[in-house]
């Protein structure tokens, strides 16, 4: 008889099912390390938070000195890409929860070195959802094309043309309609895998990705409650001109890291 080896090295993690309620309950812990250490977590939010102001700000200028209207458009697919990044972005967050559950020391030095506890690994990730973000922004391009080739909105009235008119409307639906899907789908890969990769410094990207999708999978309802908050409190960041997302950003990565916690068992 021939031998049988394990798929991977490590022992294959167990997913807890939660209640529906759970969602809030990490966002009250999310929360409470926010309280625990609010100047290292602000500042963490405030550093993306001025970057991502910054970047679309420059694509903005670009729309306006070009007098071209991809410029404004580009805006709207960078916004809603945040989503799809944030859960790379917020691993320094994560660091932060998990050292303060073991009862050591954060600082903003800390939080942002966090990736160097599995660099490899997190950096895959990484890359795979900046594909994303690359393959939405495609695919928003092309789907504005189809639809205002043949008479593009006006720079000066850009706003009211794309979101507040009737010949918009199809655009807006089938946009949405793409971006939901390709968001659930970086939401399934994402929920627990970066959390986890951090934590547990053998464990691989894959590994991490299929715990994500059993997690989302075996707890469709709870993580469907979960995925609905993090748009609600990403999208009022993103709304107020960017600086919403020095709260939300830590509030949403610290809870993160308790949805992990809770969701996959320590002992796997």
């Amino acid at each position: 008889m021939t031998e049988a080896v394990p798929v991977f090295s490590t022992p294959s993690p167990k997913i807890r099912r939660v209640g529906l309620d759970r969602p809030w309950a990490w966002l009250a812990a999310g929360w409470g390390d926010l309280r625990k250490a609010p100047a290292v977590s602000l500042g963490y939010g405030l550093v993306f938070a001025l970057a991502g102001f910054a970047i679309l700000a420059v694509v903005w200028a670009s729309g306006i000195s070009a007098e071209r209207y991809g410029g404004f458009f580009i805006v709207l697919p960078l916004s809603a890409g945040f989503m799809l990044v944030g859960p790379i972005m917020a691993v320094g967050l994560y660091e932060i929860s998990r050292r303060q559950a073991e009862g050591e020391a954060v600082s903003l030095a800390v939080a942002v070195s966090a990736f160097q506890r599995n660099p490899a690994q997190i950096g895959l990730m990484g890359l795979a959802l900046m594909l994303f973000l690359l393959f939405w922004i495609r695919l928003a391009t092309l789907i504005f094309a189809l639809f205002f080739a043949d008479n593009p909105p006006d720079p000066n009235n850009f706003i009211v043309e794309v979101f507040f008119s009737a010949e918009a409307i199809p655009f807006l639906i089938v946009g949405i309609a793409v971006g939901a899907v390709l968001a659930a789908l970086v939401f399934a890969i994402s929920a627990v895998s970066i959390p986890m990769l951090l934590d547990r410094q053998e464990t691989n990207v894959f590994m991490a990705i299929a715990t994500s999708f059993a997690a989302v999978r075996n707890n469709f309802a709870p993580m469907a409650v979960w995925a609905a908050l993090i748009v609600l409190f990403t999208g009022a960041g993103l709304v107020t001109a960017y600086l919403g997302l020095v709260v939300a950003l830590p509030l949403i990565g610290h809870a993160t890291w308790h949805a992990y916690r809770d969701l996959v068992e320590q002992d796997g």
